[in-house]
């Protein structure tokens, strides 16, 4: 049996750039699911994104807002998911 996926995994696994890479610098990164933890918009941070469109909506959405806040990341809070499972 596999084990339950990382909550990191669709921010860092593959998506993120490797440490050096510059291509993601003074991007946007647009998400059609929230984060729930700080450590998923931590790696867009430290990739170069200055900007995290999400729909919100986690319990721990002001977790996410004070490390974008702290980096001087901007987060748009859309407040509506497009993509239905």
């Amino acid at each position: 049996m596999a084990g339950p996926a990382h909550h990191v995994d669709p921010a860092g696994g593959g998506g993120a750039p490797p440490p050096g890479d510059e291509r993601a610098r003074g991007s946007v990164c647009a998400s059609d699911a929230f984060f729930p933890f700080a450590d998923g918009p931590q790696i867009l941070i430290d990739a170069g994104v200055r900007a995290i469109v999400q729909p919100g909506g986690s319990i721990r959405d002001e977790e996410t807002i004070a490390a974008c806040k702290a980096a001087g990341v901007t987060m748009y809070l859309t407040g509506t998911r497009h993509f239905f499972h």
